[in-house]
């Protein structure tokens, strides 16, 4: 069993969004009990008094005209003792990346990656929180996710 992290800074938007089209794309190939996915923020902005916000409403609704739900989902924080419990630490960006590091202290087992190192095209996954383009967005999350899962399928 692969047990993914998806992180991003505040765990409202783009590693949300990661977490549920990997489970999407899983669950339609019949392959879901391979993997536990989950997703966390490398900061604490979006959790107030330990309790984490919901999944903001355009990335949820962006995942909707997709068939895909995220109900019940509250951002928590990456913490170090997460190391241990996943294989792989999947960031938007390189802030994202960059954090984890922080976070972690370093990546002996060099489980720390960018999502689009996946794909064809490399980069970022730009922020919508900022940019407003969730179906943006939600296109490079879906390819990277899929590059992902055919990557961790044909070991």
């Amino acid at each position: 069993m692969t047990k993914i992290m998806f992180v991003c800074h505040g765990n409202i938007c783009r590693s949300p969004m990661a977490e549920f089209i990997f489970k999407n794309i899983a669950d339609t190939k019949g392959i879901s009990e391979q993997f536990v996915i989950a997703s966390s923020a490398t900061s604490t902005e979006e959790i107030t008094g330990g309790i984490g916000n919901p999944v903001y409403p355009p990335a949820k609704a962006e995942l909707a005209r997709h068939g895909i739900t995220c109900e019940g989902k509250r951002a928590v924080q990456l913490k170090k003792s997460d190391y241990n419990k996943y294989d792989l630490f999947i960031g938007m960006d390189s802030a994202n990346i960059r954090n984890m590091h922080r976070i972690f202290g370093s990546d002996p087992d060099s489980k720390i990656y960018k999502l689009m190192s996946y794909t064809s095209r490399g980069g970022d996954v730009d922020d919508p929180w900022y940019s407003q383009r969730f179906d943006i967005a939600f296109n490079d999350i879906y390819d990277g996710c899929a590059a992902l899962l055919d990557k961790l399928t044909k070991k």
